[in-house]
C-alpha cells in the first residue's frame, strides 16, 4: 500500500511540476512552433512516462520497434487492459501522439492540458455532429505527419482478454489513409487494476508490422482491416498466453 500511495503522490505532484515547462512550449506553440514544440512537450512526457515505469520497477520487454515509421502520419492500434496503457505507449513508442479521450477528461486540472498538448482531442460521443468534428481534427493531424492512438475496444478489458472491436473505431485512421501499427500490450492489467495496489508485474509491449491503409480497397478498409488487426493482436496475446 506504501507503494502504491507514493506512486499516486508522485504522479500527482510530478504533473504540476512540469506544468511550466508545459506553459512556455504552449508560448511558443501559440507564435506557429508547433511542429518543435509538440516533439518538446513529447520529450517531456516520454522522460516522464519512463520516470514512472522506472520507479514502479516492473521489468518491460519491447519488440517490434523496427515497424514504427520514423517519418509520416500514423496510428497505433492497441489493446487496452488498463490505465497504465497510455504511459507505456509514451514511453516506448518512440514517436509524438495524440488520442482521443472522453471530454469528461477536460474537467481534470493540469492532465487536459497535458493531453491537449500531447494533441489529444476530446470527443463527445453523444454528439454525433461533434464526434465527427473531432475525427476530423484527428485526421487533419494525421495527414500533416502526426501520431494517434486508437483502442479500438472501446474500454479497458480489466483482464478479460481482448475485446470485439467498435464498429467505425478504425475510421480515424482509414479516413487519414494512416500507417497503422497494432500494438499488443501485456500485464499492464496486473500493474494496479488487478489487486487495486502498484505491484511490479512484468509488461510485454509488440509492435506489429504496419499495415497501409492507403492501399485497401473501400470494402478491405470497412470490413477485413478490424478483423485482420484484431487477429494480429490476439495472436500476440494468445501465444504468450500459451507459454504461461
Amino acid at each position: 500500500m506504501i507503494k502504491t500511495i507514493f506512486m499516486f503522490t508522485y504522479i500527482c505532484i510530478s504533473v504540476i511540476f512540469l506544468l511550466p515547462f508545459g506553459f512556455i512550449g504552449f508560448m511558443f506553440y501559440l507564435i506557429g512552433l508547433r511542429k518543435s514544440m509538440r516533439f518538446v512537450i513529447y520529450k517531456i512526457a516520454q522522460g516522464w512516462a519512463f520516470s514512472i515505469m522506472a520507479l514502479i520497477g516492473s521489468k518491460i520487454s519491447v519488440s517490434g520497434n523496427e515497424n514504427i515509421p520514423k517519418k509520416g502520419g500514423v496510428c497505433f492500434v492497441s489493446n487496452h487492459s488498463g490505465y497504465f496503457d497510455i504511459i507505456l505507449l509514451l514511453a516506448f513508442s518512440k514517436r509524438p501522439f495524440g488520442f482521443v479521450a472522453k471530454k469528461e477528461l477536460l474537467l481534470l486540472p493540469f492532465i487536459n492540458f497535458w493531453i491537449y498538448m500531447l494533441g489529444g482531442l476530446f470527443i463527445d460521443r453523444r454528439n454525433v455532429r461533434k464526434a465527427l468534428k473531432t475525427i476530423g481534427k484527428g485526421v487533419k493531424q494525421i495527414q500533416a505527419g502526426g501520431g494517434m492512438v486508437i483502442f479500438p475496444e472501446g474500454t479497458r478489458s480489466r483482464g478479460r482478454g481482448l475485446l470485439p472491436f467498435h464498429q467505425g473505431s478504425l475510421k480515424l485512421a482509414t479516413k487519414a489513409e494512416a500507417i497503422i501499427i497494432p500494438v499488443a500490450i501485456e500485464g499492464s492489467y496486473e500493474l494496479f487494476e488487478k489487486t487495486y495496489r502498484i505491484v511490479s508485474a512484468p509488461i510485454k509491449i509488440t509492435f506489429l508490422e504496419g499495415i497501409d491503409t492507403a492501399a485497401l480497397s473501400n470494402e478491405e478498409r470497412k470490413v477485413a482491416l478490424s478483423d485482420r488487426i484484431h487477429a494480429a493482436i490476439k495472436g500476440v496475446l494468445d501465444k504468450d498466453n500459451s507459454l504461461t
